[in-house]
């Protein structure tokens, strides 16, 4: 085969190669969004140029020449290495690490983030279960934190306000005939470090101490999953135990709610805000929770 003096056209290389694969003028055509005839003048330009016959032709049809059959193993090498230029080009996908405590991220934002990918898909989110109570939790670029506003030297933003309410599996308020709140009086009160039980007892008119002793649990749910099974009547933010509550595995007694004294904060470095990807979660996170 002689030697080009010059680079084969991409059109008639595309042609040549979509006709070889398909089998024939008119398949390539079609995939090519042109005309048999174009497909037919593209690939005589290639053979001019290379000097020989790349199909034999026949009244039925066309098939590869054996100098095609050689030529169609370059052409496809060709195209290969420019796809995987393309790829290589191709700008690494966004990532971002977010730290939120477990019970928010299996009940919260886990089965919100279908929404978020809908919505931004080329965004990879990593979420790191990070314990309740740490004194040095590890920091990611958006932190979800529980508490009441302070945390670190980030400033943090409010999720959502939340209602405290008393919670007990029906099985429970069955047994113990649990009707007004004085009722509880002697009832096995489950304790965490995250909610308080005196806001709620003074809103109910019981002047009560905080409970001292009993079962205690550092996350939220450990704590509903513990009353769900009985062992106890919990305080909880409502937003957090709304899936136990919807499945009737927990019960709010009593009809009394009080404004949540901690619930969930945003924490972003600021500088952290111009990257696409931390702006887009965080805004999406106000939007979602709010």
């Amino acid at each position: 085969m002689a030697r080009p003096n010059r680079l084969p056209s991409i059109h008639a290389l595309a042609a040549f190669e979509s006709a070889a694969r398909l089998g024939g003028f008119a398949q390539a055509a079609a995939e090519l969004c042109v005309t048999p005839s174009a497909v037919s003048h593209r690939i005589r330009q290639l053979e001019s140029q290379l000097g020989e016959s790349l199909f034999d032709r026949s009244p039925t049809g066309v098939r590869l020449s054996d100098a095609g059959q050689r030529y169609l193993g370059h052409v496809r090498e060709a195209f290969d290495k420019l796809s995987q230029l393309a790829r290589d080009d191709e700008p690494p996908p966004l990532r971002l690490r977010v730290g939120a405590p477990p019970t928010f991220a299996r009940n919260l934002l886990i089965p919100s983030l279908p929404d978020f990918y809908r919505q931004w898909p080329d965004i990879e989110i990593e979420v790191a279960v990070e314990a309740p109570m740490q004194e040095k939790p590890e920091r990611h670029e958006i932190d979800i934190r529980f508490g009441r506003g302070r945390f670190d030297d980030r400033t943090p933003v409010k999720l959502f306000d939340d209602l405290e309410v008393v919670l007990a599996a029906p099985a429970v308020v069955k047994a113990r005939a649990l009707q007004q709140p004085a009722d509880l009086k002697g009832i096995e009160l489950l304790r965490t470090p995250l909610v308080a039980w005196r806001p709620w007892f003074a809103a109910a008119g019981l002047d009560w101490p905080e409970p001292a002793r009993g079962q205690s649990f550092t996350d939220l749910g450990i704590l509903l999953e513990a009353a769900a099974s009985g062992l106890g009547v919990a305080v909880c933010p409502r937003r957090i135990a709304e899936r136990w509550i919807a499945s009737g595995s927990l019960v709010p007694l009593f009809g009394l709610a009080v404004p949540a004294s901690s619930t969930y904060y945003t924490l972003v470095q600021p500088d952290q805000m111009q990257r696409t990807e931390v702006a887009a979660f965080v805004e999406w996170l106000g939007a979602t929770f709010a």
